[in-house]
């Protein structure tokens, strides 16, 4: 075997040791993250170009602006409206804390909810 032959093996070997390494370290990462979220609520943010309204938990209706926010915490449940009477839901399902954890993939707590009820990571 060739010297070059020997250090591209070793580069192909360190490589792979560091991708080992930082596959197991994700989950750590992922945990971390969702830790923190736990901690301060997830932050929506209304980017879907029109005023919607809220109803948090079952309580009141509210309007919520365009490019605005709100926290959404651990255990909470929306619901969100296209109309003042909160009676013509403009998503098809009610937004969890859960489902919020995994849509932030950077793990900054912020996501938000583009027109046609698309939810992103912001």
């Amino acid at each position: 075997m060739s010297i070059s032959t020997k250090l591209i093996g070793k580069k192909i070997l360190l490589l792979s040791a560091l991708i080992m390494i930082g596959m197991a370290l994700f989950p750590f990462r992922v945990m971390a993250g969702e830790a923190s979220c736990l901690e301060s609520g997830m932050t929506v943010s209304n980017q879907t170009m029109r005023d919607l309204w809220v109803t948090g938990n079952g309580g009141r209706c509210f309007l919520w602006k365009n490019h605005h926010l709100f926290k959404l915490n651990p255990g909470a449940t929306v619901v969100i409206y296209r109309d003042m009477n909160c009676q013509t839901e403009y998503c098809p399902m009610s937004i969890t804390f859960d489902n919020l954890i995994l849509i932030d993939l950077d793990q900054n707590c912020r996501v938000r909810i583009l027109p046609d009820c698309n939810l992103s990571d912001m």
